[in-house]
C-alpha cells in the first residue's frame, strides 16, 4: 500500500508539473501578444489576423512538447523510480532476494547496483542469522539438558565420589559453556551500539596481553598447551576494558583450535604506523572460502571453525579493531593458523 501510494503521489506530481508548463507557455504567448499591441510594433489588425494562428502554433507546439518530455521523463525517471520504490517495498517486506534493473543510464545503473548490493548484504546476512539462530538453539540446548541430566544421577546418594566428582567437573564445563554464549551475546550487542571509543587511557599493552593467557590458563593447562610470548614492554593509548575483550577471544580461540600438547606463539612488534600483534597456533586448518567471511558476524566455518564456538567472538574483535582504527587479518601456512592485529598509534 506505501508503495502504491507513493507511485500515485509521483504520477500525480509529474501530470501537475506538465500542466504547468503548458500553462506557462501559453501564458507567454498571450502576454507576448498584449505587449506587442501596446508598444504598437504590429498594428492590432494585422496581430489579430495573425495572432490566432500564432497562439494555436504555440499552444500546438507546447503539447507536442510536453507530451515527448511526458514520454522520456516516464521512461528514463517515473519508470524507474518506480522500480526503485517497489524494490525498496519488497526488500523492507523481507524479501531479499529482491533485485532491480533501472536500465543502461550511468546514474541509474549506479543505483541499481548499489541497491543490488544492499540486497544481497542483507540476504547474506539473513541466512547467517537463521543459521546462527538454529546452531545458538542447538548449542544452548545442549548443555542445560546435559545439566539436567547430571543434576538427576547426583541425587543418588550412593553414587561413588569419584563419579561424583566426574560429574560435578562436566556440570562445571557446561556452565561456562553457556556463560560464554550469553556473554559473548551481551557484548556484541553492547559494542555494536557504540560508535564513539571513549574512555582512552596509556597502557601496557604487553601486561595486558600476559594478564589474559593467565586468565586462560584452566583451558591451556588441561590442552597441555606451551606458550610462547616473544615480546618486550609496549604501550597504547587506546580503551582498556575493550582491547582485552580481543586479546581474549584471540587466546581462547588459539587455545580451542590447537592441538594437544601444541605451541602458541604472541608476539609483538613495532611498526612504522603502530603496534603489530600476532598470535599463532597449531591445528584445524582454515579454509579459504573461511577466511573471507571469519569476521562477519554469526559466521561459524564449515572446517576450522565448525562445532566449536558460536559465531560471535571474532566479530567482537572486528568491531572492536574497527573503531580504534586498526587492522586485523588471519594468515595460513600448513597446520599454523596466525591472526595478526595491528593498532594504528596516532
Amino acid at each position: 500500500m506505501k508503495s502504491n501510494d507513493a507511485k500515485k503521489r509521483l504520477r500525480i506530481a509529474f501530470i501537475l508539473g506538465v500542466a504547468l508548463i503548458l500553462v506557462i507557455a501559453i501564458s507567454i504567448v498571450v502576454v507576448l501578444e498584449y505587449l506587442i499591441i501596446q508598444i504598437k510594433l504590429v498594428e492590432k489588425e494585422t496581430l489579430q489576423s495573425s495572432g490566432l494562428f500564432l497562439i494555436i502554433l504555440f499552444g500546438v507546439s507546447s503539447i507536442v512538447i510536453g507530451v515527448a518530455l511526458s514520454a522520456i521523463l516516464e521512461k528514463f525517471i517515473i519508470k524507474p523510480i518506480d522500480t526503485l520504490i517497489d524494490g525498496m517495498e519488497r526488500l523492507s517486506g523481507g524479501e531479499f532476494c529482491t533485485r532491480i534493473d533501472m536500465g543502461k543510464v550511468k546514474g541509474m545503473k549506479e543505483l541499481s547496483d548499489t541497491f543490488n548490493t544492499l540486497a544481497t548484504q542483507l540476504e547474506n546476512t539473513e541466512i547467517l542469522r537463521s543459521d546462527f539462530v538454529n546452531n545458538f538453539s542447538h548449542e544452548l540446548k545442549t548443555p542445560i539438558v546435559s545439566v539436567s541430566g547430571l543434576v538427576d544421577l547426583l541425587k543418588n546418594e550412593n553414587l561413588p565420589q569419584e563419579k561424583r566428582k566426574k560429574y560435578l567437573e562436566i556440570i562445571e564445563e557446561e556452565i561456562d559453556r553457556l556463560s560464554d554464549m550469553t556473554t559473548n551475546l551481551l557484548n556484541l550487542s553492547r559494542i555494536e551500539k557504540q560508535e564513539i571509543l571513549t574512555d582512552k587511557t596509556n597502557f601496557n599493552i604487553s601486561e595486558q596481553i600476559r594478564t589474559c593467557v593467565l586468565l586462560l590458563e584452566k583451558k591451556w593447562a588441561k590442552k597441555r598447551i606451551e606458550f610462547s610470548l616473544d615480546f618486550g614492554e609496549f604501550y597504547v593509548l587506546a580503551n582498556y576494558d575493550l582491547l582485552k575483550q580481543v586479546w581474549f577471544n584471540l587466546i581462547d580461540n588459539a587455545i580451542k583450535f590447537s592441538n594437544e600438547k601444541g605451541k602458541i606463539d604472541i608476539a609483538i612488534s613495532k611498526k612504522e604506523k603502530g603496534v603489530e600483534i600476532a598470535i599463532s597456533n597449531k591445528g584445524r586448518q582454515i579454509s579459504e572460502d573461511d577466511k573471507t567471511k571469519i569476521f562477519n558476524k554469526f559466521y561459524q566455518g564449515e572446517n576450522a571453525l565448525s562445532g566449536e564456538g558460536n559465531g560471535i567472538g571474532l566479530s567482537i574483535v572486528k568491531h572492536i579493531v574497527d573503531m580504534h582504527g586498526g587492522k586485523i587479518w588471519v594468515d595460513t601456512s600448513g597446520e599454523t593458523t596466525t591472526f595478526t592485529t595491528l593498532l594504528i598509534i596516532n
